[in-house]
C-alpha cells in the first residue's frame, strides 16, 4: 500500500477509491434514471425548446460526472466509505416531492392543491432541502431561495419562455390589467431579487461583522 492509501484509508486491491467509486455509480444510475423517463418527450431545436431538452442534457452531463468519479475510484487512491444518515436523502427527497406538487397543483382526493407555480414550489423545495445538513442557517438560506427563484424565472420564463407557470392566477391578478406577462414576469422576478437584498440588510445590520481579536497582543498587554 502507497503513502497515499495510508493516508486516505483506501483498502487494497483494483477498487482504490470506494467513495468516489459509488458516489459515481449513483450519478450514473441516476442520469439513465431521468434519459428513460424523458425517452418519449420532444427534444427540439436551441430555437425552439423542447420540455426534453433540458432534463436530458443535465442528464448527460451528471452521467458524464459519474463515470469520471468511477474512472476515479478505479485509478486514484480515495477515501473509505463512511457511515451515512438518511436525513440527507430523505429531506431532499422531500423537497423534490413538494416542488412537484405545488408547481402545477394536485389533486390528492381528499385535498386539492393549487397550481402555485415557480413562485412558491422554488423557495419550497430549496428552502427544506436546506434541512439536509444540521448545519443549516435559515436565514442564508432565505436569500438563496429568494435570489435563485428569481434568477431561474428570468431564465426558464423571460429568456428561454419555457411552459412553465411562474405564479398564480390570483397572484398574476393584482398587476394592472395593461402589463403583459412578460412585464408581470420580470417585475416579480426584480421583487425577489429586492426581498433577498432586504432580508441580508437586516441579518448584515443585527449581525455585524467582529474585528479579528490580536491574540498575540492580549496575551503579552499584561506584561510589565
Amino acid at each position: 500500500m502507497t503513502a497515499d492509501a495510508d493516508r486516505t484509508g483506501s483498502p487494497p486491491g483494483p477498487i482504490r477509491g470506494p467513495q468516489s467509486l459509488v458516489s459515481g455509480l449513483i450519478l450514473v444510475a441516476l442520469a439513465a434514471f431521468a434519459i428513460w423517463l424523458t425517452r418519449d418527450l420532444p427534444q427540439g431545436t436551441l430555437r425552439s425548446m423542447g420540455p426534453a431538452m433540458l432534463p436530458r442534457w443535465l442528464a448527460i452531463a451528471v452521467g458524464l460526472c459519474g463515470i469520471a468519479l468511477v474512472l476515479a475510484g478505479l485509478l486514484r487512491h480515495g477515501s473509505r466509505l463512511e457511515p451515512y444518515s438518511l436525513r440527507g436523502p430523505g429531506v431532499v427527497v422531500l423537497a423534490i416531492t413538494a416542488f412537484g406538487i405545488a408547481i402545477r397543483g394536485y389533486d390528492l382526493g381528499f385535498v386539492n392543491i393549487p397550481t402555485l407555480g415557480l413562485l412558491i414550489a422554488g423557495p419550497l423545495a430549496i428552502f427544506v432541502s436546506g434541512f439536509a445538513t444540521p448545519e443549516v442557517r435559515p436565514r442564508e438560506l432565505l436569500i438563496l431561495a429568494l435570489a435563485l427563484t428569481g434568477s431561474c424565472m428570468m431564465l426558464f420564463g423571460d429568456a428561454l419562455n419555457l411552459p412553465i407557470p411562474m405564479y398564480p392566477q390570483r397572484f398574476a391578478d393584482l398587476y394592472p390589467s395593461g402589463w403583459s406577462s412578460d412585464d408581470r414576469l420580470r417585475a416579480t422576478s426584480a421583487a425577489l431579487f429586492a426581498a433577498a437584498i432586504l432580508v441580508w440588510l437586516v441579518g448584515h445590520r443585527r449581525h455585524p461583522a467582529r474585528e479579528p481579536v490580536d491574540v498575540v497582543a492580549h496575551e503579552h498587554s499584561g506584561q510589565v
